[in-house]
């Protein structure tokens, strides 16, 4: 449910440039030719899919929750591959994917292959269906090709690898007004220090109190409060590091450590500061009634001067606002603490699983990990960014996903997984949202809110 509500979310080697001129074969009447399934639509190698025998004419079944009109931009991706292979993909595009998965499963009528908002949703029905197909040998080689070992961990349950990243967003952007900076002289912090410094910087030029340093908005219906769990967890990978993240995520310390409460803390020096918060709203307790959606918007008016939002909120600019370097908006990183010689970077993603091990079905999934599909998928555009390592950035329609695909493939990077997303449905998306919102809404005491998240724990 958490990436769901939250998304609206190198060069190629020659060898993947090759391909890109190649031209498809299987299917067409003609025996090859190009295909026109949308603006980004070209030819693709056909020889890897050739080991499949016996697929032209067969179909695959497609479930996700994603919807029209990006599904359209998903369905001129595959088109390649329908043409080049003779497999019909079928997709099925629903808001109720989170709630219908199960069922659908249960009552005997899986989808060939599903798009998971999150890893946790896929844990969820690998152990309570045992449906979920391992990922296919041969769509694992390309996975290992295309993705770094890190992902894999993600896709794993119990040992077994089950599922493998579509779509992917960055989590760790600050979003600011470039015009906005410049006319009062700030400049962009490159530490976590420098990020407090700014923002009392900004305190002490409006004295008044007219203009914050920061908005916030965690209200997301059912999904209240998870914009503090991004805040938590980044800080988390800044301030305990990635060894101590991973083992908070896990459980395998204490979800209210002393470090946890310390974070904590940290994290409320900002959401919970009057002075900082919550610019164009009101006061501290605003934040929790005020949608992520609107939670930014004030940028615009000049009420507030920062924003802590993933990547897929470039979305939610009103129609005309231009989101670029030098624009009406933008996002910087949002700074690790000085002397950090790594660059924690929080991330999100959808991941592939398959229900039905049918040559069909094997060869579409090894579409789905390639080179070829994370870009031509990304010339359809609505943002869509891959952790895929061959993924060439100029193909991303979005300079902010221009900049987390910069992120993933930056050597520096140390890219952990959304923890809430990764956590027992129980917490990440149950006490976690829940004691977040009491936190900021009643101003409940931190060490308080851990216990409570401590003791909801499966």
């Amino acid at each position: 449910m958490a990436l769901n509500h939250k998304r609206r979310f190198t060069a190629l080697s020659g060898v993947l440039a090759a391909t890109f001129v190649v031209t498809a074969c299987g299917s067409g009447d003609d025996g090859g030719g190009g295909t026109d399934g949308g603006s980004g639509s070209s030819a693709i190698d056909c020889a890897p899919y050739e080991q499949f025998a016996d697929i032209d004419g067969k179909s695959v079944s497609t479930y996700a929750s994603i919807v029209a009109p990006e599904s359209d931009a998903y369905e001129a991706a595959w088109k390649p591959f329908e043409d080049c292979t003779g497999v019909d993909v079928k997709g099925e595009w629903s808001k109720e994917f989170e709630a219908q998965i199960v069922v659908r499963v249960q009552s005997g009528n899986p989808p060939d292959v599903a798009l998971f908002p999150q890893p946790g949703l896929l844990q969820t029905v690998v152990n309570d269906t045992g449906a979920v197909v391992p990922v296919f040998e041969e769509t694992e080689a390309v996975v290992d090709e295309n993705f770094s070992e890190d992902w894999k961990a993600y896709g794993t349950v119990d040992g077994t690898y089950y599922g493998f990243p579509n779509s992917s967003n960055s989590k760790s952007f600050v979003w600011y007004s470039p015009s906005a900076f410049a006319d009062a002289g700030y400049e962009i912090p490159q530490t976590w220090e420098e990020l407090v410094s700014l923002s009392d910087k900004i305190v002490a030029d409006n004295p008044d109190g007219s203009v914050k340093p920061w908005c916030a908005g965690i209200a997301s219906g059912d999904a209240t409060g998870w914009p503090v769990t991004d805040w938590v967890e980044d800080k988390m990978l800044r301030d305990q590091g990635a060894d101590y993240y991973d083992k908070w995520v896990a459980h395998e310390v204490p979800f209210n450590a002393p470090e946890s409460v310390e974070v904590w803390d940290a994290v409320g020096t900002v959401l919970r500061n009057p002075d900082y918060v919550n610019g164009g709203f009101g006061n501290v307790q605003t934040v929790a009634s005020t949608s992520f959606q609107d939670g930014g918007l004030p940028i615009l008016d000049g009420s507030c001067f920062m924003y802590k939002m993933a990547s897929f909120y470039a979305a939610n600019w009103p129609e005309g606002t231009d989101v670029s370097e030098n624009g009406d908006v933008f996002a910087f990183y949002f700074p690790a603490n000085e002397g950090s010689e790594e660059k924690p970077v929080l991330v999100g993603s959808e991941f592939i699983a398959a229900f039905d091990d049918r040559p069909e079905v094997r060869a579409f999934t090894t579409y789905l990990a390639s080179a070829e599909y994370a870009n031509l998928r990304a010339k359809e555009g609505f943002g869509f960014v891959s952790a895929n390592k061959n993924l060439d950035v100029a193909n991303v329609d979005s300079p902010i996903s221009k900049l987390a695909a910069e992120q993933f493939q930056d050597p520096s990077a140390l890219i952990r997984f959304d923890g809430a997303d990764l956590m027992p449905g129980a917490v990440g998306s149950g006490s976690f949202w829940r004691e977040a919102t009491a936190w900021i809404a009643e101003g409940k005491d931190t060490k308080a809110v851990l216990d409570s998240v401590e003791q909801s724990w499966p």
